[in-house]
């Protein structure tokens, strides 16, 4: 694989490379550029030069170009989903979904094009005033691993349909999948330098992307302290922020549910993509006069997740991106059982021999745990999911906002008052009833507190990639 930079595809000014392993068996996949600050550099220069034209160019033509890029990598989907499944390790289905998920994506921005327009007003006393709307200029966008091409979908699609030019920073360790789509944006005819794509380490391509003075707005989505870290790195240059840093969120299963197809939400919302998700399920509040019950449910349930390589037929759950997330869990899970959790099911990695090569952790559930463990108050980037019961809705919706995190938070209930209650009560950017994890691109994404600022998805993404300029005529 190759950096793309002002449409030629090139090694790093380093010379160096990294390889991407498979987290299913350690094997290398392939290897990429390693990125340093002079890459970033030419690339911001490549889309310095072509942003005039870009921005020139009607929305409509610019979005069309998305569509075409789109439409091919449907007919790619499962190529590209085997790509994303071997640097990745979630199944090839959900990986195709994944795929699919970044045409969609494009193809809603190319439908939405028509409506990027000023406003007209006629106000008494001040003349004829227009609101004209412009490309930011010059866009960053640094990718996480866990879900790379959803998450490059959201921030290239508005950026570009806008007239932006961009730098893109995919993960280190699963950036493969975004430097393919990015091909075939180009082939699609995407401009040369309109889209660069700069592999490397946070540390430096990251960094300088949020450093860099010509770069006018920069989307982060990955962990709260390194979102900091962005924010003050762009704050002298005065950047716009989009940063979408992470979530606990609170699934609260009240008495009235129903429990079979609740169930059913928990091991989609907990365990798809290995718990790998911003938005998972990493907290379960049930109503105590449905617990035990609940909970048997839910333990056979997760007992038949089979674990294994994702590209394999069968396989419900793959394994852990990368050794430290495997480290992690195993270290939490241990704190949490000395801490005086009971494991209701899993807790290690899994025996078998076909499995011992890769960052494997069977899907596990916790009780007895006190409010305060890590287990509930932070973010836990795999399939472990704490539980705990609760009297009432009070004390549920009390529960679910002690967390510093406000990403998203779901309800199941059939109770339209409760509906209302937890709708306008919980302290999170998107709220779900009797349902867990989908968004579609429509709607908008983001969090509150430490889950970040600003929102991707939707008409006012489009919108939050230009400025507005005011012009008033008094004839």
């Amino acid at each position: 694989m190759k950096m793309l930079i002002n449409g030629e595809w090139c090694d790093s000014a380093s010379g160096k490379v990294f390889p991407v392993h498979n987290p299913a068996t350690g094997e290398v996949v392939d290897q990429a550029p390693l990125g340093v600050e002079d890459d970033v550099r030419a690339a911001v220069e490549a889309a310095g030069e072509v942003f005039s034209d870009w921005a020139a160019k009607e929305p409509r033509v610019r979005a069309k170009i998305l569509f075409l890029a789109a439409e091919e990598v449907r007919r790619k989907n499962t190529e590209l989903g085997a790509l994303l499944t071997a640097e990745q390790g979630k199944p090839i289905r959900e990986a195709v979904d994944e795929i699919n998920g970044f045409a969609n994506i494009l193809e809603y921005y190319n439908a939405l094009s028509a409506d990027l327009q000023g406003e007209f007003m006629d106000l008494r006393g001040y003349g004829r005033t227009t609101v004209i709307r412009r490309p930011l200029g010059i866009c960053g966008a640094i990718i996480p691993w866990n879900m790379p091409a959803i998450i490059m979908g959201w921030k290239i699609g508005a950026a570009l349909t806008a007239g932006n030019t961009m730098v893109v920073k995919p993960a280190s360790t699963a950036p493969l999948t975004c430097m393919r789509l990015a091909k075939i944006l180009e082939e699609a005819g995407l401009p040369p330098g309109v889209l660069n794509v700069v592999t490397g380490s946070g540390e430096t391509v990251g960094r300088e992307i949020a450093r860099n003075p010509a770069i006018r707005k920069v989307s982060f989505t990955g962990a709260v302290e390194t979102g900091r870290q962005v924010a003050m790195d762009a704050a002298p240059a005065m950047k716009y922020l989009t940063l979408e840093l992470g979530g606990s969120d609170p699934m609260i299963v009240c008495d009235d549910a129903d429990i079979p197809a609740t169930v059913e939400g928990v091991i989609r919302g907990r365990f798809y993509n290995c718990g790998q998700v911003c938005t998972a399920v990493k907290r379960l509040y049930i109503f105590e006069s449905i617990a035990d019950e609940f909970i048997r449910r839910l333990k056979a349930r997760v007992e038949k997740i089979a674990l294994g390589n994702g590209i394999d037929r069968g396989v419900d759950m793959g394994p852990l991106n990368n050794r430290q997330g495997l480290e992690r869990i195993t270290g939490l899970v241990n704190a949490a059982r000395e801490g005086g959790g009971e494991i209701i099911t899993g807790g290690r990695s899994p025996e078998a021999e076909a499995l011992r090569h890769g960052n494997f952790y069977l899907p596990t559930l916790v009780t007895g745990l006190p409010r305060d463990s890590v287990l509930f108050t932070e973010e836990v980037f795999g399939p472990v999911l704490p539980i705990a019961t609760v009297h009432d809705l009070d004390e549920a919706i009390e529960d679910a906002n002690s967390s510093r995190y406000g990403l998203g938070a779901s309800i199941w209930t059939r109770n339209p008052e409760a509906i209302v209650r937890a709708t306008e009560e919980l302290d999170a950017g998107i709220v779900w009833v009797n349902q867990h994890l989908r968004i579609p691109p429509e709607v908008p994404f983001g969090g509150t507190k430490a889950s970040g600022i600003g929102r991707e998805n939707g008409s006012r993404a489009l919108e939050d990639y230009t400025e507005g300029k005011a012009v008033l005529v008094r004839l």
